[in-house]
């Protein structure tokens, strides 16, 4: 039967883009009003503001004006002015002097304070999961540290040399290995160490050296002192190490010597300040305390005043960020009552981006969510909160065990919120499925219904709430940039992961790379970049590529570019060759205009699709075929082709959709790496709808099959 909708869907408002951090200058350049015109033109409605200082392991001054906790040394916590002075048209983030970690997911360009070399540096653990602030026991957000030795090295020594606060407590343990019989976590003999008294420890962890790749030291009950005379209690809160030297020791000597007796040293950590030249370093969180000399001027973000005011909006409620991981409550709390002095129409406030991608622990991050939650509660219980932006995964999404065994990241977050009783109005998530942008991306472009709807359905089996919104905060094809996204390819798989997300029951979805941007070569096999427009070096022209090509036919062509509900149902591709690849994926929707529009893509790169159309109604004896013309609206290499040419890669055909009329056929052509769009009526308009609560998940799939399109033999293309 057909009268049973998976999904409802208002598309000026589900279907949505992003705007992010960029490099220095570049907003300027990027934000023109000629460009910004051209940007609305490809029909996207919402918005949705990216943090790039988050993912960069910086702290966010949203505004430049504020105050610091120690102002007469200009360094400490910031928070932001919330009072409306000037516009803000541009603000920056600030590195942090206490980063634990090497790696970071902006520019990748910070490095580890334990492994510089530096013994006047130090890595200093977030402030905000102590009990000072959680109300926890002390042991509920032991902080941690792995290293990463690159390869199996033997290892039975380790020596810390602790800052203030040190921990009175730890234990050093090692991972075997993903190829180990025993994937967790093993203690050393000698690696659980009580009454520690800080300074230079060195430990032996075991008689004989055992050969080990991944360490992992667990810290708990903090020493609570801080080396300077201080008045904010942040400074005696957590763990702080200045350098870690991993490695063994060798055998006694026979030879006479104190020294010789305890065998020498030898530290496996490569030391310095460079991401490149030093042993990599993961933490469970950092410390948000830094200076006015720590400003970061290569990355910068749009104002919060520049962007809510411009006509990128389309006065439509905006999805905000406030920093979490790296930032403090008090600066959250006062950016989002500065954005509701302003009056500013928001569709969410996101707390934090990929807290999973960045090693925080589920409840750590829990934890920081809370303490902003319950003081804009405090401030203004209206707006709507939520998270986490999580970035893209495989199968589940797993972390190490907890003391229950539950190793579900999203379990245990959604777990401890709802223990804090604060408030969870929507879930937001990231698709980036490929980092392989190198591989071949027919195959690639196979997999994508599969790996979302996978991915979306251990979420819910995670006990992710199907009655609030989910929010595809970011999708593309790859986090790397490379051809695929700038060829026809990646119109395909914007096309398609749009009609998953909305089959599935998702509530809106925001492309990433909205704003026009220039060629990259990432992974050095290919120039692209996740972008609708290309920026010309030579002139203020831009290039339309295959996905703002993409995005006009979606909004404005398969569904109705209007503010009406439309429904979603459930389409089925029965193949000539059931145990083949799935070549060619079908999305329906009944429009507010009684048209039923249905989505094909052919994702085969040289062979043509023919598509047997039919309706399955109910109260029909058969199934039935469009009546009338029927239109088509089809993008395929004919309009697109794109010239490879370095970083001077460029379309040589850059044409909008090719439109035609057919009558009352039931069988329709799919070029290779094609779009199309047919749309028309039904002879007997007789299909009930459901009704679905707006920007709700239905609590199950249904079922039920609207058409059935049968893909018959594949041939190759003229």
């Amino acid at each position: 039967m057909a009268d049973h909708p998976v999904n409802q869907c208002v598309p000026t408002q589900a279907l949505g883009a992003g705007v992010d951090g960029h490099e220095k200058g570049e907003c300027a350049r990027m934000f023109t009003d000629k460009n910004m015109t051209e940007m609305l033109s490809a029909g996207l409605g919402p918005l949705t503001y990216r943090l790039r200082t988050e993912l960069g392991g910086e702290v966010w001054h949203w505004n430049p004006r504020g105050t610091w906790s120690d102002p007469a040394h200009k360094c400490g916590y910031w928070t932001s002015d919330d009072s409306l002075g000037e516009p803000i048209s541009v603000s920056y983030g600030y590195r942090l002097p206490r980063r634990g970690n090497t790696i970071d997911q902006a520019n990748d360009d910070g490095y580890s304070r334990m492994a510089d070399g530096d013994k006047e540096s130090f890595w200093k653990s977030n402030p905000y999961v102590d009990s000072h602030f959680t109300g926890e026991p002390d042991d509920a957000h032991s902080q941690w540290i792995i290293i990463d030795l690159g390869a199996h090295k033997p290892v039975n020594a380790i020596r810390i040399r602790w800052a203030m606060p040190y921990a009175k407590q730890y234990k050093v343990e090692y991972w075997p290995g993903p190829d180990d019989d025993d994937d967790d976590w093993q203690p050393f003999a000698h690696g659980n160490i009580d009454n520690a008294r800080g300074g230079d420890e060195l430990i032996r962890l075991a008689g004989h050296p055992r050969s080990v790749q991944f360490v992992r030291i667990i810290m708990s009950n903090s020493s609570h002192t801080s080396a300077q005379a201080s008045d904010d209690i942040r400074d005696s809160l957590g763990f702080a190490i200045r350098e870690i030297e991993l490695g063994h020791i060798d055998p006694p000597s026979p030879r006479s010597g104190a020294a010789s007796k305890r065998g020498r040293f030898h530290d496996h950590v490569r030391h310095g300040p460079d991401r490149h030249r030093q042993t990599i370093v993961y933490v469970s969180s950092t410390d948000p305390w830094h200076r006015a000399e720590d400003i970061d001027f290569s990355i910068e973000q749009p104002g919060l005043d520049f962007i809510l005011r411009s006509k990128l909006t389309n006065n439509l409620p905006v999805l905000f960020p406030v920093g979490v991981l790296y930032d403090t409550p008090e600066n959250a709390a006062a950016e989002i009552n500065y954005l509701l002095r302003r009056n500013y129409s928001l569709e969410g406030i996101e707390l934090g981006e990929e807290p999973d991608g960045q090693w925080a622990s589920p409840e750590d991050y829990a934890a920081l969510y809370t303490e902003v939650a319950r003081k804009v509660a405090a401030l203004n219980p209206s707006p709507k909160l939520g998270g986490p932006s999580l970035q893209n995964f495989e199968d589940r999404l797993l972390t190490w065990a907890d003391k229950s065994g539950n190793r579900s990241w999203m379990n245990r977050f959604l777990n401890y919120v709802r223990s804090a009783g604060v408030s969870f109005d929507f879930f937001s998530f990231e698709f980036y499925p490929f980092d392989n942008i190198c591989a071949d991306a027919a195959p690639q472009l196979g997999e994508t219904p599969k790996r979302l709807t996978e991915m979306l359905s251990s979420l819910r089996a995670d006990g992710v709430p199907h009655d609030i919104p989910w929010l595809m905060a970011e999708y593309g094809y790859s986090v790397f940039a490379g051809r695929h996204e700038v060829d026809i390819e990646g119109a395909l798989f914007n096309a398609d992961t749009v009609g998953t997300f909305l089959t599935f029951g998702g509530s809106k979805a925001y492309q990433y790379g909205y704003e026009p941007n220039y060629l990259q070569d990432e992974l050095k096999c290919s120039w692209g970049n996740l972008m609708m427009l290309q920026l010309n070096p030579h002139n203020n022209q831009v290039n339309r590529l295959s996905a703002y090509y993409a995005a006009q036919l979606v909004t404005q062509e398969w569904m109705q570019p209007t503010s009406e509900p439309h429904e979603m149902f459930r389409a089925t591709a029965k193949q000539a060759k059931p145990k083949s690849s799935p070549a060619v994926s079908v999305y329906a929707v009944h429009r507010p205009d009684k048209q039923w529009a249905l989505l094909a893509i052919n994702k085969h790169p040289n062979r043509t699709a023919r598509l047997n159309v039919q309706f399955d109604v109910p109260g029909a004896h058969q199934p039935i075929d469009f009546v009338d013309q029927v239109e088509v609206i089809q993008f395929s290499r004919q309009q697109y082709t794109w010239h490879a040419d370095g970083p001077n890669g460029h379309p040589i055909r850059s044409l909008p959709p090719a439109r035609f009329t057919r009558e009352g056929s039931s069988s329709y052509e799919l070029p290779p790496y094609s779009l199309t769009v047919l749309r028309g009526k039904l002879p007997q308009q007789r299909i009930t709808t459901g009704v679905f609560k707006e920007r709700r998940l239905p609590s199950r799939r249904v079922p039920l099959t609207l058409c059935t399109v049968q893909e018959s033999n594949l041939q190759p293309s003229d």
